[in-house]
């Protein structure tokens, strides 16, 4: 899994395997979806970052893991 912030294009893109992108559909203005040969997701494109989360400091990415349900 990867995730590259674009401050000039203004995008945050997660991309969740190295799969062939086949096709890709905006399911919401400016959410971007990736679909591989298997109709599974395998990129998400954020466009328009600052607008959406204007407090945002991308140079700050926190990463947590929640446990799991099971675990609980």
């Amino acid at each position: 899994m990867r995730l590259h912030v674009a401050q000039e294009a203004d995008a945050l893109y997660l991309r969740l395997d190295d799969s062939k992108i086949v096709e890709s559909e905006e399911v919401s203005p400016g959410i971007v979806l990736d679909f591989n040969a298997d109709n599974q997701v395998v990129g998400v494109e954020f466009l328009h970052l600052s607008r959406r989360t204007p407090s945002v400091e991308t140079e700050k990415l926190v990463f947590e893991t929640v446990p799991s349900v099971a675990a609980r």
